[in-house]
């Protein structure tokens, strides 16, 4: 990423944000909001602004209500 965007996305990731990607990046498969709620241990609520941020970074994608890491 010659722009450096990637890695301003990375330095910018919270505790949350830290956790989804984990368990998305474990889990090798798509995954519902629920399941990464429920294996992070955080709430949808929280899970759902931290997708949303990870989404708009384009580190994920979404299909079919399951999300996935875009380069794992």
């Amino acid at each position: 990423m010659a722009d450096g965007f990637g890695m301003d996305a990375v330095a910018k990731l919270n505790k949350v944000d830290e956790a989804v990607v984990s368990t998305l990046k474990n889990a090798g498969k798509g995954l519902t909001l629920k399941e990464i709620a429920a294996s992070c241990g955080e709430t949808e609520k929280k899970v759902f602004k931290s997708l949303r941020k990870l989404f708009e970074n384009e580190m994920i994608d979404c299909e079919n209500h399951q999300y996935r890491l875009l380069n794992p």
